[in-house]
């Protein structure tokens, strides 16, 4: 059965080249600061000029997708400033998107998440991103890339994919809505990993990592089933209103791609994440 939100490698180098197909690499790299404070950022141009596939345009969320005015690590732009983003790199009302990464699908699901909050649904993660494209043997690319043609997109936002924090708060009350931190089990503990201004969690919440969610061996994502099966196991119920955090709303992109997958209907993403809970120690944290 096909997957709607993903391609193979092998099924997008069919369809290279086709009339009204973008294909972005929306890569960022990140590391651990060495004080394990937050993550330290870089863009992905020089490796993208070092290798890519054909004709895709780099889409770099540092400067592009990413409101610094509003002083949160990768807090979105309004609605009109993101689409102009994609607009100044090739993508338009009509056309079919096809996002990638070389980061196991954290940064490939923030762009196409950004892509569907925008109103935009002609959008597929490429499945195991470049490191998938590279080993099916399919052909590169390297140098200078042409620039895209400019286009329109005219967004038509969707609010219920982001939430913030009164949302959050609220969702922890509701026995229909399961706030989910996408980081791993021991931020989630506050035992150890990079932390967001206080260790641990959001009160009350659910821990369903999105590094679990693929593949470790090749980064393929994992079968809708297994990501049902996690997510039950989580203490997330079938047809419960989710919102996904993480650190800055990136793995958490990832996490909400995923359930979505798996048959989650009612999915948000909250923007501010532990960048912006961790900082008021009004909200309240867990750790242990």
């Amino acid at each position: 059965m096909t997957d709607p939100l993903l391609i193979a490698p092998e099924a997008l180098a069919r369809e290279l080249g086709a009339p009204g197909l973008a294909v972005l690499d929306g890569t960022v790299f990140q590391r651990p600061a060495p004080d394990l404070s937050t993550l330290l950022s870089e863009s992905a141009r020089e490796a993208f000029l070092a290798a890519r596939i054909p004709g895709s345009v780099h889409l770099d969320a540092l400067e592009w997708l990413w409101d610094r005015g509003r002083g949160l690590r990768f807090a979105l732009p309004a609605p009109d400033a993101a689409a102009a983003a994609f607009g100044a790199h090739g993508v338009g009302d009509g056309m079919r998107v096809v996002v990638y990464d070389r980061v196991r699908g954290n940064w490939a699901a923030r762009t196409f998440w950004t892509l569907r909050w925008l109103g935009f649904d002609a959008v597929r993660v490429l499945d195991g991103g470049f490191d998938a494209w590279v080993a099916a043997g399919l052909p590169v690319e390297s140098g200078p890339a042409a620039p895209p043609p400019r286009r329109v997109l005219t967004p038509r936002p969707r609010p219920c994919l982001i939430a913030g924090r009164e949302e959050v708060l609220a969702a922890l009350s509701d026995p229909g809505a399961v706030v989910v931190n996408a980081l791993s089990a021991e931020q989630h503990a506050g035992t150890g990993g990079v932390r967001y201004h206080r260790p641990g969690r959001i009160a009350g919440s659910r821990n369903l990592p999105a590094v679990a969610l693929t593949d470790p061996a090749t980064g393929r994502f994992l079968a809708p089933e297994a990501v049902a099966a996690r997510a039950r196991e989580a203490g997330i119920p079938p047809g419960a209103r989710v919102i996904a955090y993480c650190g800055a709303g990136i793995a958490a992109s990832n996490l909400a791609l995923a359930l979505r997958r798996a048959g989650w209907q009612e999915v948000a993403v909250y923007d501010g994440s532990l960048d912006e809970w961790g900082r008021d120690p009004a909200l309240p944290m867990q750790t242990g």
